[in-house]
């Protein structure tokens, strides 16, 4: 299915090609259950494409696969009947899937709770930085969320004025905690959003993110069928592909960890040689979740990672990694759907993926730092790691075919450069 995605995504130009030379990409849903109708990312409604078409299918909310078609908006029943085709030719659908998708239909579609039991309450928390209008249309999709139990916060992260504040007074007040957290970084707010909660679960997304109104229920059914979670993370797509720079960098990779569920600990380990130093196989930060009081006890996010950094992220992936090195399971789960905004401009894409291969290399950094014990396996996998890194970068290609080596080129550099970012954060921290 990961194959109907990247088949999708090379019809994207590179971060060379002029934006006036790319033809915007329109992403929708289809539920098979309801092929009538296609719809917006995130609950926004009814979606009338006109163009080049990328779908998300599903089965009663579940994600199958991605699929993707040209249509008009004059016929949009021949768009839907396109993409119905291309779902049971490409993504090959099963009857496993089908009746497995049927029994457990979220209940929103479905019409009734999965459980009697009273759900956990959960705590989201959004960080944001200077971008009122993108945090007000992600506290739409959250507020749009059908779940009883829930408490929004959003962390106002170094801001240059009360714009965010503002907003959430005048229009959020009643619904929405805000918090101020004035020293530059992610995984700080973070920890101020930890802080706060009241929550059971705490869970994470980003101010760019449209979320799912059934992500709060995957979370917690996730966590409520495996007791031994620690963490769940989820499926993040594209929000938009309107510019040659957001298709680009979903063809790079993008956020998809696939349509499987999946599952990680060091009783159980997943046969990759990197484990369980290659924590970003286990999700983003954009969607993940955790225990509250686990959160707490492994101490939180390390201040000195993250955006907004020196070491420019790995936050996200240190967690992971202490969450699975503490004995505790990490799962991921498809269900729980974030859409993601993509930066649009093409001078916002190498800054991107130097920051994406820095945050890895923190990452690694933070780890030994955390578990020096697993100092002498990392040294004799880092060689591996490295190699394997590039050949799958290289391995992306363009529209014309040649390799992005550019793009793989800035990934490297910055992760070379991550330990080094990694230690003058610490420095900074202990002198602030």
């Amino acid at each position: 299915m990961n194959g109907v995605d990247r088949r999708a995504a090379t019809a994207c130009p590179c971060p060379a090609a002029r934006d006036s030379l790319y033809t915007p990409v329109h992403v929708v849903e289809l539920d098979l259950a309801e092929p009538g109708e296609l719809r917006s990312p995130g609950g926004t409604g009814p979606a009338t494409p006109d163009g080049r078409v990328l779908a998300l299918v599903r089965l009663h909310g579940h994600p199958l696969g991605l699929v993707s078609a040209t249509g008009s908006a004059d016929d949009p029943v021949g768009l839907r009947r396109a993409l119905v085709e291309a779902a049971f030719s490409e993504i090959r659908i099963t009857a496993h899937q089908l009746t497995t998708a049927t029994v457990r239909a979220p209940r929103s579609r479905a019409g009734g709770a999965r459980s009697s039991a009273e759900p956990p309450r959960i705590s989201v928390v959004i960080a944001t930085h200077n971008r009122p209008e993108l945090l007000r249309q992600c506290l739409d999709s959250v507020l749009r969320i059908d779940s009883p139990q829930y408490e929004v916060l959003v962390v106002d992260n170094a801001p240059a004025g009360d714009d965010a504040k503002t907003l959430i007074r005048e229009r959020y007040a009643d619904r929405v905690r805000y918090l101020r957290e004035p020293v530059a970084g992610l995984a700080r707010a973070h920890n101020l959003g930890l802080a706060a909660a009241r929550g059971e679960l705490i869970a994470f997304t980003d101010d760019d993110t449209l979320v799912d109104r059934d992500w709060l229920t995957a979370l917690t059914t996730a966590f409520a069928e495996d007791p031994d979670a620690g963490c769940v993370t989820g499926l993040i797509l594209p929000a938009e592909l309107e510019t040659a720079a957001q298709a680009a960098l979903q063809q790079h990779g993008g956020y998809d960890k696939g349509f499987a569920a999946r599952r990680w600990s060091l009783d159980q380990p997943s046969g990759d040689p990197l484990f369980p130093f290659t924590a970003g196989r286990f999700g983003s930060g954009a969607n993940m979740a955790f225990r509250t009081g686990l959160l707490r006890a492994i101490g939180g996010f390390d201040p000195a990672t993250g955006v907004g950094t020196p070491a420019h992220g790995g936050d996200d992936l240190l967690a992971f990694f202490r969450i699975v090195t503490s004995g505790h399971v990490l799962s991921y789960q498809p269900d729980a759907i974030v859409w993601h905004r993509h930066r649009r401009t093409p001078d916002a894409l190498p800054a991107q993926l130097y920051g994406y291969g820095a945050g890895l290399g923190a990452y690694l950094a933070a780890a030994v730092a955390a578990e020096p014990r697993l100092l002498p396996a990392l040294l004799r996998r880092i060689p591996r790691g490295v190699r394997q890194a590039a050949a799958q970068a290289r391995s992306r290609t363009t529209p014309s075919g040649q390799r992005s080596t550019r793009m793989a080129a800035l990934e490297l550099r910055g992760m070379l450069y991550g330990p080094v970012g990694y230690l003058r954060s610490l420095h900074q921290a202990r002198a602030e």
